[in-house]
């Protein structure tokens, strides 16, 4: 009954669990009107948004202020970062990308009152009565929080460049006119979202918007798919459907085959109690209908775990009936085959025939024998030899069984290592630094003078990242050409394999999903259109590919970077490597400098990943834990258990010949031993190959987990 179970439940709840998210997803995106494209500019008039709005395949436009900003909250030594909307009052719960307010209410106009995102406010304790400190445009500004609320746009709250996590970034939507007053937008937006007709090809709206703003500083549309949070979002829901088919099913499918072999043999074992009732006049059906006669809550905790990282407003919980069929029908086939075929071997036989003992088997020489190396073994060995070459099919099912078992326990328990692994290349070697600021504009070259004299910074650089599509023919791709100089200590390109790759002085690197998507190998010329500054064209040679485990990344040296765009030397981003003795007085005096819009500390996001990334981890391992076991035992009990049953005429002898419980219980467990002996490490080695399996499948264009299986998770 439990390996029943297993199989079921764990098919039937991860597929639940992919349902789930994928109608909680698309009914939080319909409710909160999500948009189709978006974009940004530097600075656009208000007259623009009026002549997009004619284009033929737009349907609605709505524009917005948007700048990221220093966020102090008292008591928080740790600068924190911000990103800062406004909008025009109807657009907060009216219009695209409306927000669903949770708690509090919406802020007043002419007020310093703003509505902050439910993942930072859960994070940091915040509530509507709380205070917050934003940097706004150089001037520190006192913000009072009146509201919390979910945006479909941070459904994962992240900025554009850097990763973030819930208590180091937020959101805060306030009245458009607070923003445009701190920044000198009066009439202007910087952000525009736009829900197209529907049938209207998004391709042709992005280029048509993108000649429009091109004048102002656009930095290039883009359609929902490449929306940071919802890239997030759907990748999760792509591997949640890779889990839910590839294990489940192996789960299934081992569930069955058990339940076919364990019915199949204990029915056999029941052949004089199915001759009694055939001899007492019971028609064959009647019999086979005694012996066939024979996991939401599991989905429903999937789910929600998904939804609270995810912070959708709600979740809607489906159970398909086709899901319960396919799991039921599955087993019912297996238990249907196994025992009909069982019953019809008995109910072949006269009654008085089935209620003897089974024919003795026709022994022969053993393999040993035939080849000369009988002698080599022991009579109780040479007894157990014997037993599994009379039975070879039963005993390639018991060591599939088990070895099945072993490799989906492997295949489900590496995550801790892979997830210690993505840390150690991204936090450790790719990024050694302790601090990385993003600045609201670029900055020259002197910034790195500023930085290096603060408070126990033992080392300062500095990058630039220019926004830009890749053309490749009709293929294309809009990412930020990252910059890295040749010295450079605090930032690194390094692969899955924790290899560092340089980046070449006259060619562009690029990560091996980008180059997939791009169709594009080593020696292949790319087209780049950079969306900043001069807006340049410019050709240029790939010189690599890396196999890097997060992003869709192209990087070029800094120098060739700057010559292909055409400017001078700026920098938007810098790393700060510190000795950790003065983190008070840093923390307050990155706090008073004026340009820096994010500031992310590498130890609270090692943390935050660290935090999340257990819970998910410690469920699906104990869950698959339980239900491998259930396998596992399944498989080994019932194949002891049957065996007794089965092998009891021949093993009553050997005790009435003087043979002990020990002696007796060596020859029946023995052949048990063998298998386990064999199964375990195939499963080992099967586990290795379903687990790389699961890799290619999930991986997404925005993360991939290595594939580190370390000596613990086999010994597990």
């Amino acid at each position: 009954a439990m390996v029943v179970a297993s199989g079921v439940g764990a098919f039937s709840a991860s597929l639940f669990t992919h349902d789930s998210l994928l109608v909680s997803r698309d009914l939080y995106y319909a409710s909160s009107r999500f948009a189709d494209v978006f974009a940004y500019a530097r600075r656009a008039p208000e007259s623009v948004r009026a002549k997009i709005a004619t284009l033929a395949d737009v349907r609605e436009v709505q524009t917005a202020l948007v700048f990221n900003a220093q966020i102090s909250l008292e008591g928080v030594a740790q600068p924190l970062s911000g990103r800062m909307i406004g909008l025009e009052p109807r657009a907060m719960d009216e219009g695209l990308n409306r927000l669903s307010l949770r708690a509090g209410r919406w802020p007043a106009p002419g007020t310093d009152e703003v509505v902050v995102n439910e993942a930072f406010a859960g994070g940091r304790g915040l509530a509507p009565g709380s205070e917050v400190r934003a940097l706004l445009n150089g001037r520190s500004e006192r913000l009072r929080i009146v509201g919390v609320a979910l945006s479909p746009e941070y459904v994962y709250a992240t900025t554009d460049a850097f990763l973030s996590d819930d208590r180091s970034f937020g959101v805060f939507w306030m009245h458009r006119e607070r923003l445009e007053a701190a920044f000198d937008m009066r009439g202007a937006f910087n952000y525009l979202a736009l829900q197209a007709r529907a049938g209207a090809i998004h391709e042709g709206v992005i280029s048509e918007v993108d000649r429009i703003l091109a004048p102002f500083g656009s930095r290039g549309a883009f359609a929902r798919k490449d929306q940071p949070s919802h890239m997030v979002l759907t990748g999760e829901i792509q591997q949640q459907r890779v889990w839910g088919t590839v294990l489940p099913t192996i789960f299934l499918a081992v569930a069955a085959f058990v339940l076919n072999v364990v019915l199949s043999r204990q029915v056999t074992t029941q052949r004089d109690q199915i001759a009694a009732l055939k001899a007492l006049g019971y028609p064959e059906l009647r019999i086979a209908t005694h012996f066939l006669g024979l996991g939401q809550w599991l989905g429903r905790v999937m789910t929600q775990m998904y939804t609270d990282f995810f912070h959708l407003p709600e979740f809607v919980f489906r159970s398909p009936a086709w899901v319960m069929f396919a799991a039921s029908g599955a087993c019912l086939a297996a238990g249907l085959a196994a025992s009909w075929l069982a019953v019809r071997r008995v109910t072949r036989l006269s009654p008085a025939q089935a209620m003897r003992p089974p024919t003795p088997a026709d022994y022969h020489p053993i393999l040993l024998d035939r080849v000369g190396l009988g002698a080599l073994a022991a009579p109780p060995a040479r007894m157990i030899l014997r037993s599994v070459e009379r039975r070879p099919l039963r005993a390639l099912m018991t060591v599939a069984g088990i070895a099945s078992a072993v490799a989906i326990l492997v295949s489900g328990t590496w995550f801790r290592a892979a997830i210690d692994r993505m840390i150690e290349v991204q936090f450790e070697v790719a990024r050694p630094g302790d601090y990385y600021l993003g600045f609201t504009e670029p900055r020259g070259p002197e910034v790195l003078s500023e930085l290096a004299r603060l408070p126990g910074v033992l080392r300062a650089e500095a990058a630039r990242s220019i926004p830009a599509r890749l053309h490749a023919g009709h293929r294309q791709y809009r990412v930020a050409l990252q910059g890295i100089d040749a010295d450079a200590q605090l930032s690194a390109v390094v692969d899955e394999y924790v290899r560092v790759a340089p980046v070449p002085a006259g060619g562009m690197l690029l990560t091996d999903r980008l180059a997939a998507v791009l169709e594009v190998a080593p020696g292949d010329v790319v087209r780049v259109e950079f969306l900043d500054g001069e807006r340049r064209e410019r050709e240029v040679r790939v010189w690599g590919v890396v196999r890097e485990l997060m992003g869709m990344n192209a990087y070029l040296d800094a120098g060739e970077l700057r010559r292909l765009a055409g400017e001078a030397p700026l920098v938007n981003s810098a790393a700060l490597a510190t000795d950790g003795h003065l983190a008070q007085q840093l923390y307050e005096q990155i706090k008073r400098t004026p340009g820096v819009a994010g500031v992310f500390l590498k130890e609270a996001l090692v943390r935050y990943t660290r935090e999340t990334s257990t819970q998910s981890v410690i469920f699906f391992t104990t869950v698959l834990t339980l239900f491998a076991a259930a396998i596992a035992v399944g498989v080994v009990y019932n194949n002891a258990r049957i065996a007794l049953a089965e092998r009891a005429w021949e093993l009553a002898p050997l005790r009435v010949l003087g043979m002990t419980h020990r002696e007796v219980g060596t020859l029946l467990l023995g052949e048990l031993g063998a298998e386990l002996a064999i199964a375990i490490p195939l499963g080992l080695v099967g586990g290795y190959y379903l687990a790389a399996m699961l890799v290619t499948l999930m991986s997404t264009h925005t993360f991939r987990l290595p594939l580190v299986i370390l000596p613990p998770t086999y010994a597990y």
